[in-house]
């Protein structure tokens, strides 16, 4: 049986960006799941499990971001 994948685009809204300590927040929810999690913006991909990885997104406010969740509890992680 094939996993589900979940995709959701999201707008980052915060005026700081998504910085280090929301960055941090993404991380440790992102680890609490199975599933594997990645970020991407304009065709770059990332580890969503990855604090350092998410920095290097440089996402400021306004950013699209994909989210991308690949496992027994995708839907969950999204």
């Amino acid at each position: 049986m094939a996993e589900a994948t979940v995709t959701r685009i999201v707008v980052v809204s915060n005026p700081q960006g998504l910085h280090a300590r929301p960055a941090e927040v993404f991380v440790k929810t992102a680890s609490q799941y199975q599933a594997k999690i990645e970020v991407n913006k304009a065709g770059y991909r990332v580890d969503g499990k990855s604090i350092l990885n998410i920095l290097t997104l440089a996402a400021v406010q306004g950013t699209q971001l994909s989210l991308e969740a690949t496992g027994p509890d995708a839907e969950a992680a999204l």
